[in-house]
């Protein structure tokens, strides 16, 4: 009889642990991945020249700018995220500055970690009249970083395409490399 009871409590005691999936809920949990970082930035401006009393701005289809960059991004989930980017390319002139903001989406592949993302926000052209230009922008792009430790990431490229659509002559798309190295949180 002894037997029987020990046989039928382990039964009851291992049948609730299947039924409240054995599992106990996390003491702590993050809300998100965050990584602040900075990097240097090259770009085509892709600007039409443009001739005043004679003299050009020194702009051409063929110039390419360089700069610093400053970016930002925070992973809500495992996949989806917002970023941010600051590009200072206007340590030269001619020069473009833009402020970006917008989603993005992060494959996981062991320490790479691949991204597409679609951003807008403000940019501003300079001149080498040292006259500025501020207009709307978007741009869409993607990326690959890598995790070389534990908290430093490693951005290997990021690519934006960008597109100012209110720039005079119909516009401009200069494209934007950057390449740098991040904290993660």
């Amino acid at each position: 009889m002894k037997r029987l009871t020990l046989t039928g409590w382990l039964a009851c005691v291992l049948g609730l642990a299947v039924w409240s999936h054995a599992q106990a809920i996390p003491a702590a949990s993050r809300l998100g991945v965050a990584q602040f970082g900075a990097g240097f930035s090259v770009a085509g401006p892709n600007c039409p020249s443009v001739a005043i009393y004679g003299l050009t701005d020194g702009c051409t289809s063929s110039t390419i700018i360089s700069g610093l960059s400053v970016y930002g991004s925070f992973d809500f989930t495992r996949h989806f995220g917002v970023t941010g980017d600051i590009h200072k390319l206007s340590l030269s002139r001619p020069g473009e500055d833009s402020y970006l903001f917008g989603p993005r989406y992060v494959f996981h592949y062991n320490r790479y970690h691949p991204y597409l993302k679609f951003q807008g926000g403000l940019s501003r052209f300079q001149t080498t009249y040292n006259t500025a230009y501020t207009y709307k922008i978007y741009a869409f792009g993607g990326g690959l970083d890598f995790d070389l430790k534990r908290h430093i990431n490693i951005r290997a490229f990021d690519i934006e395409y960008q597109k100012w659509p209110q720039f005079p002559f119909d516009g401009i798309s200069p494209i934007v490399g950057t390449a740098g190295v991040a904290y993660a949180f």
